[in-house]
């Protein structure tokens, strides 16, 4: 690990997809990797992964909730996105990616999002009908035109039992790609 590495602060969020527990695993690499990780959760997510694995990998409050304050925080989005050196969104359902592309901020991701001014990876994982759905599209090409980084979804058997693009690449491709951004 490098000292470069293990300087970085990397806010992960993690959007309400089953492809979440991949996110934990993402987690655990960014941790491992000599990284400072602080979790993001929108409330769907904590539905499928619960706050407390990000926790417990972190070493760090989860947050969940912009109207729950930490204790030594004051504004807790403006705070995260004031240490963020990277963004990552993974998994990112098309629900946060047409909130990224339209400025929508309800949520703490979404707020945090708009105020980072970090480089903001968004891997995305979501059935293939809605992957290849025109309005996913035109998100997506909004997010690009915003300056924020796609990783590629793979191709494979999704959660439904469909075949096809839109499973959320492997953990350690997001995490090759977030080095990437950290280095450059």
């Amino acid at each position: 690990m490098s000292e470069v590495a293990a300087s970085k602060h990397v806010v992960l969020g993690v959007c309400g997809s089953i492809a979440a527990y991949k996110g934990a695993d993402l987690c655990s690499k960014l941790v491992q990797a000599g990284h400072h990780v602080t979790v993001v959760m929108t409330h769907a997510a904590t539905r499928l992964v619960g706050p407390l694995t990000f926790s417990a990998l972190t070493g760090r409050h989860v947050a969940t909730d912009p109207f729950e304050k930490e204790a030594d925080v004051h504004v807790e989005h403006i705070s995260l996105a004031d240490r963020a050196e990277c963004l990552v969104i993974a998994p990112a359902t098309a629900n946060f990616i047409a909130k990224a592309a339209h400025g929508l901020a309800d949520d703490m991701l979404t707020s945090t999002l708009l105020a980072v001014t970090c480089p903001v990876l968004i891997a995305p994982a979501m059935n293939v009908r809605m992957w290849n759905h025109k309005t996913v599209t035109r998100n997506l090409a909004t997010c690009r035109e915003l300056g924020y980084e796609i990783v590629e979804p793979g191709a494979g058997f999704l959660a439904c039992g469909d075949y096809g693009d839109g499973r959320l690449a492997e953990p350690a491709d997001i995490l090759a790609q977030v080095q990437a951004v950290l280095a450059g």
